[in-house]
């Protein structure tokens, strides 16, 4: 087989590999997913998988590094604090994405919502994370401009973990009550904003 080919039929299992990868974390979480769960759904042999990666760890490291270029794009679609947005702007223009986000990548929050996640993985998406908060936090002050620094980065963290709690109920629902528990999501995220940051 020519090397070109050989290194296509490569690249192509390794994606199939991490899907799979992914849909199990989704299914097990972090602790709960092993290699031959992962090879089964891959439907590959365990040897074959170990041809690509040794071991659970390096799966995760892997789909870790895919779900960093991933945020980083993610990051790219986020309004801009200079687009000026009252906070029913703001919740319309993220809320949509960071849905389609996580309907799109499984896999992800079994891997980073988790806290007994091996700290190198978690590292691997740490500036991705951090961008995109600082990015949210930016919006939030432009929302709210009387918030000083210190309460405009705590009222971001909370409406983070917010967001992250109730997202996997969102992800899981079927596609006709999706859109009626985002609108409550949106509820709870103006509620607790204008509680915080005053009326806008």
């Amino acid at each position: 087989m020519p090397e070109v080919r050989r290194q296509e039929r490569g690249r192509r299992r390794i994606e199939d590999i991490l899907r799979a990868a992914a849909t199990v974390l989704s299914e097990r979480g972090y602790e709960g997913t092993t290699t031959n769960a992962v090879a089964a759904a891959a439907g590959i042999s365990p040897g074959s998988l170990y041809q690509y990666f040794r071991n659970k760890d390096e799966i995760a490291a892997a789909l870790a590094e895919y779900y960093r270029g991933q945020l980083e794009l993610f990051g790219d679609d986020v309004p801009d604090e200079s687009e000026g947005l009252d906070l029913d702007g703001l919740l319309d223009r993220l809320l949509g994405p960071l849905v389609e986000f996580n309907l799109a990548h499984p896999g992800f929050k079994a891997l980073f919502a988790r806290t007994d996640m091996p700290q190198p993985l978690r590292e691997a998406v740490g500036p991705a994370h951090t961008a995109l908060h600082e990015r949210f936090e930016a919006l939030v002050g432009s929302v709210f401009p009387d918030l000083d620094p210190p309460n405009r980065h705590r009222v971001t963290t909370i409406a983070i973990q917010l967001l992250r709690g109730l997202m996997p109920l969102i992800v899981e629902a079927d596609a006709d009550e999706r859109p009626t528990l985002v609108d409550e999501l949106r509820v709870v995220l103006r509620s607790y904003l204008v509680s915080r940051g005053g009326h806008r």
